[in-house]
């Protein structure tokens, strides 16, 4: 698949989404490998304030082991990127179709630098246990995405290891036993596993949720198909295991309308 896909690539500029997240690290450095002596090739950030802090210090170690700038877009109508700004502005904060902190510090973030830039080709962090949702993706959302870390049969756990031997420690979010880079306390998850762990992990997070949904109306756990607020939430209730919980906060997820 590696050699289809470099045949199908003509144009000059590839456009990497780094998320703060080991896959989407080594798919920048694998793209690099492939393609940075034949075509541009720029690693762009979409930060967000609630981001645990040790992603940045991981955004400058990644820098260094790809030997280049990684690039920040913000949407200029947030420049602070604060997701709790969002949702006091929108009076929302997630529903079925998403979360607009997504649509506004991911979408527009990346719309405004696509207007500005015009890349040819994305690469997004879709490893090689993931080639069932990257099918869907570019079915229905777009079609210019390159599956570096597919073509190369690069699995999650691989890209883990990958970082470890070059001695890029992994942001700390994961050895706090979340599932993934993205914001603490993210809105999009509903299961009481979830949230309890942020109850027990980051407490006033927990606390500033909980307000924050309760003053805007917003039922963010669901417990035996029953939506509650936070402050309802029973300490000791569990749901889906946290190795299940995949909400990936990426570039593109809120891409339909």
């Amino acid at each position: 698949m590696a050699s289809q896909t470099q045949e199908r690539l003509k144009t000059p500029m590839i456009a990497v989404w780094f998320s703060c997240g080991a896959a989407s690290a080594v798919a920048a450095k694998q793209t690099l490998e492939r393609y940075g002596s034949s075509h541009q090739v720029r690693i762009i950030n979409n930060p967000v304030l609630e981001e645990d802090d040790d992603n940045r210090r991981f955004l400058k170690d990644v820098e260094q082991w790809l030997g280049m700038s990684i690039e920040i877009a913000k949407n200029s109508k947030y420049p602070e990127a604060s997701a709790v700004k969002v949702w006091n502005d929108r009076r929302f904060m997630s529903g079925p179709l998403g979360a607009p902190c997504t649509i506004e510090l991911k979408k527009h973030a990346r719309q405004e630098w696509e207007k500005e830039n015009r890349p040819d080709w994305h690469v997004l962090g879709f490893t090689a246990d993931e080639v069932t949702r990257y099918k869907r993706f570019v079915e229905s959302e777009r079609s210019n995405v390159l599956p570096v870390l597919i073509d190369s049969n690069t699995t999650k756990a691989m890209c883990f290891d990958v970082l470890r031997r070059e001695g890029i420690h992994l942001p700390r979010i994961y050895e706090l036993g979340y599932p993934n880079a993205n914001c603490i306390g993210c809105v999009k998850a509903t299961s009481p596993t979830y949230w309890n762990h942020v109850r027990k992990q980051h407490p006033d997070i927990f606390q500033q949720r909980a307000i924050q949904s309760r003053e805007i109306g917003a039922r963010l756990v669901r417990v035996k198909n029953k939506r509650l607020f936070l402050d309802e939430l029973d300490p000791n209730a569990k749901g889906r295991p946290m190795k299940t919980l995949q909400y990936e906060c990426g570039i593109f997820c809120e891409e339909q309308p």
